[in-house]
């Protein structure tokens, strides 16, 4: 099968970890044009990774006639300028979280692809981590049963490029950089199709002199009555941390996929290079990543966006779940500011209807409902019950001693 022809816009950190990925996973599979807005960085760029043709001309790089396929890795200001291109050009589109700075610009580019008739990913790598898909297909085979609460955590000193410093640019702070990873993962455990219906959230500037957070935490209710938990920071010591957790009627599941996953040195000299992304330090206790690219979630979210292109289906992540993505984040701003819970605003909602996802008891959960399950010293099962009129708790024994 023949291979697609890509034009990466960005030169970034992103943009670095992109090409690597795309360059070293199905092979086949190869960056064409480069665009950077410095003339020397995209030929230094070109040239590291073997590619034949650079420009600082964005059009330019989208219109490439020998490309099939637009990566968007830049910077949240420039997505929606770069997507409408895209789709006007009529190439297959894949871009970076979030996708963009409001739900508003998301819902102008998700229009444009989908008028456009073009083929579009979102790239939300964090939801592609190797132990992210296994927690994943355990919750959707039942191993913890209904979820109730889903928290997810992403924190480290602070982004690397200046443009994230920048509250217009960036379309906020360490919400919009981080709790879009966070609100897409809580979703993905949740159930993308239960609807989102309220947030209330936090924010506060506790350590940069800037306009947009560096703190944040939210709730989020959704339809079924399952609640999301996130928590960034732009000023947390040590490197990074990514950590989830998922809490079901049935079992619980915690995830940390990169500090303390196995992989611990001390060393009083240092490593001599790179230790791993947003790492402080290279002296002292130091948590490397073994294959850092695939840790992050980069080589398993690619295979499925180029699979998806060749078999002609929808990809795990998609434009409109981008668009979902920025309603929270939306609502997380609102409530910041009015203290709060605010609504979740999807103007055009595509999951199940709340009415479909409501909670519904059987006969005898009509009338009790369970407080707790237990399995006794003798084998048998002892049910605490509240009677739902008289709110009388009850104790019922199950099996025989």
């Amino acid at each position: 099968m023949q291979g697609h022809k890509i034009t990466m816009l960005g030169t970034g950190l992103i943009g670095t970890f992109y090409t690597m990925v795309l360059h070293g996973q199905r092979g086949r599979d190869r960056v064409e044009m480069i665009y950077s807005r410095t003339r020397d960085r995209a030929e230094a760029f070109a040239k590291e990774w073997g590619i034949p043709r650079w420009t600082t001309s964005m059009e330019e790089a989208i219109n490439d006639p020998g490309t099939d396929v637009v990566v968007v890795g830049l910077p949240n200001y420039l997505h929606k300028e770069a997507v409408l291109l895209a789709a006007k050009a009529g190439k297959k589109i894949l871009c970076t979280k979030p996708l963009a700075r409001t739900a508003a610009e998301a819902k102008e580019m998700l229009d444009a692809v989908e008028k456009a008739g073009v083929w579009a990913g979102y790239l939300e790598d964090l939801v592609y981590t190797p132990k992210s898909l296994k927690a994943l297909a355990a919750v959707k085979n039942g191993a913890v049963g209904r979820v109730l609460w889903a928290r997810s955590r992403e924190t480290h000193p602070g982004p690397h490029s200046a443009w994230f410093w920048d509250k217009e640019k960036a379309g906020g702070g360490a919400i919009v950089d981080m709790g879009c990873h966070c609100i897409e993962i809580i979703r993905n455990f949740v159930g993308k199709h239960i609807r989102p219906v309220e947030v209330m959230c936090w924010t506060d500037t506790l350590v940069h002199n800037i306009d947009a957070e560096d703190h944040g935490i939210a709730l989020i209710r959704f339809a079924n009555r399952s609640v999301g938990q996130f928590e960034v920071s732009w000023a947390f010591r040590g490197g990074m941390d990514l950590r989830d957790e998922v809490s079901g009627t049935e079992g619980t599941i915690w995830l940390d996929h990169f500090l303390r996953t196995g992989f611990e040195v001390f060393t009083r000299v240092g490593l001599g290079g790179y230790v791993a992304e947003k790492a402080e330090t290279d002296t002292g206790w130091l948590f490397p990543v073994g294959d850092e690219a695939a840790e992050l979630g980069y080589k398993d979210m690619f295979v499925d966006m180029f699979n998806a292109m060749d078999e002609g289906r929808t990809p795990m992540e998609t434009f409109y779940d981008g668009y979902v993505v920025n309603a929270v984040i939306d609502a997380c701003y609102r409530s910041a500011q009015s203290k709060n819970w605010e609504p979740v605003i999807i103007e055009d909602w595509r999951g199940a209807p709340d009415e479909e996802v409501a909670l519904k008891g059987t006969a005898e959960e009509e009338q009790y409902i369970r407080l707790k399950e237990e399995r006794l010293l003798d084998g048998r099962v002892k049910l605490i019950l509240r009677d739902r009129k008289t709110g009388e708790t009850i104790e019922r024994i199950i099996g025989q001693a």
